[in-house]
């Protein structure tokens, strides 16, 4: 049953009697219902595996010998249930503490009713995204005639809890606390960047699923190839720091090539972003424009981490990702998609890498129209 066709179950963890009844009160007349009230994590511990609530209110200051954070900690590792935090401040530390035990948010006391309402479906609609999130990407991940169907459904019921996390934020970020600099002002930030990263992971899924059942289909125009370049790195800037140098190198006179421009603008816009990702230590990050016979060619150079010989050798497969990476984030899916792009063009595309000196990507694709 979907979540907003049933009352939500609550559990609160407050050791303050009078702060807990004055948040029961507050959430019973948003429409919750308070599942108990428990004021230590052993407590708390027992009555989540008992009564299984769809959300937790957890203090991080409570009674016992571990705090809401440990509590948190151990009912994630039995249960899956989305934990909001609530503590009277909010100091940097204690926020990538909690960080790392997968929040759903935090809440500052006293609590206000707009935060608290719009808190709560910001973590009910992330738990379900989670949840059907890693259902896709199982289903992407499968053998299936019937997957490109099921990856399309789940794509658009994956949507509605996305909406709603970004609607729910953008209320937090209008009301009154937000007026003021503070901590929470972060977490809206958090959330707005978490909204933005599964939505990428979402378009890249429902293209990878439509190329490879034949329905990514190429639409041919004349593309204006230099200012579609320049137009990209400006879009990218924003990702890259102090350290990174992101230039453009124009090896070529005007040009005009019969290009899919939506596909194109993905395929170089992944490259970029990965020669950005890839060279956390910043360098010199460039795309340089070529023609070389009737192709025109994209060289992506980076400074970054490079890649062992035996990745290369994967490189373009689904969910491979470089044993280097370290803590660097990604899906695996991007370059599978820039396989695709690239074949449906009648292009080719090669690497040529070395550990810890950097990357270079080259794409040729053919164009049929060229003026001067």
């Amino acid at each position: 049953m979907d979540l907003a066709e049933k009352a939500i179950n609550i559990l609160i963890v407050e050791d303050e009697l009078l702060i807990a009844k004055n948040l029961s009160q507050k959430l019973e007349k948003l429409g919750y219902q308070i599942a108990d009230i428990v004021s230590s994590g052993a407590d708390a511990i027992q009555r989540a595996g008992e009564l299984e609530p769809d959300l937790i209110l957890m203090d991080i200051v409570i009674k016992g010998d571990i705090d809401g954070i440990e509590t948190a900690v151990i009912i994630n590792q039995q249960l899956d249930i989305p934990i909001i935090y609530t503590t009277a401040y909010a100091d940097d530390e204690t926020l990538q503490r909690a960080e790392k035990t997968g929040s759903y948010g935090y809440l500052l006391k006293p609590f206000k009713q707009r935060e608290l309402h719009a808190t709560i479906k910001i973590a009910l609609s992330k738990h379900q995204e989670a949840v059907k999130m890693q259902q896709l990407i199982a289903l992407a991940a499968a053998k299936s005639e019937n997957r490109s169907r099921f990856i399309s459904m789940a794509y658009h019921d994956l949507n509605t809890p996305l909406t709603t996390i970004q609607l729910s934020a953008e209320m937090l970020e209008d009301s009154e606390l937000h007026k003021t600099p503070g901590t929470t002002n972060k977490n809206v930030e958090r959330i707005k960047k978490a909204v933005s990263n599964m939505s990428e992971l979402l378009e890249e899924i429902l293209m990878l699923s439509k190329a490879e059942s034949g329905k990514l289909s190429l639409n041919l125009n004349p593309v204006n190839v230099i200012d579609l370049c320049k137009s990209i790195l400006e879009e990218m800037q924003p990702l890259a720091t102090q350290k990174h140098l992101v230039a453009f190198r124009n090896r070529t006179e005007k040009i005009q090539a019969n290009l899919d421009a939506k596909l194109l603008q993905h395929l170089l816009t992944n490259l970029l972003s990965n020669a950005i990702k890839y060279s956390p230590n910043g360098g010199n990050i460039c795309l340089e424009l070529s023609c070389e016979g009737k192709q025109v060619v994209f060289c992506v150079r980076d400074e970054g981490i490079g890649m062992t010989a035996e990745y290369q050798g994967k490189l373009f497969q689904q969910f491979e990702r470089g044993g280097n990476v370290g803590k660097i984030k990604g899906s695996g899916l991007g370059l599978c998609i820039v396989k695709h792009i690239v074949d449906l063009h009648g292009g080719t595309i090669s690497v040529e890498s070395e550990l810890g000196k950097g990357t270079t990507f080259i794409v040729a694709l053919p164009f049929l129209v060229m003026s001067h």
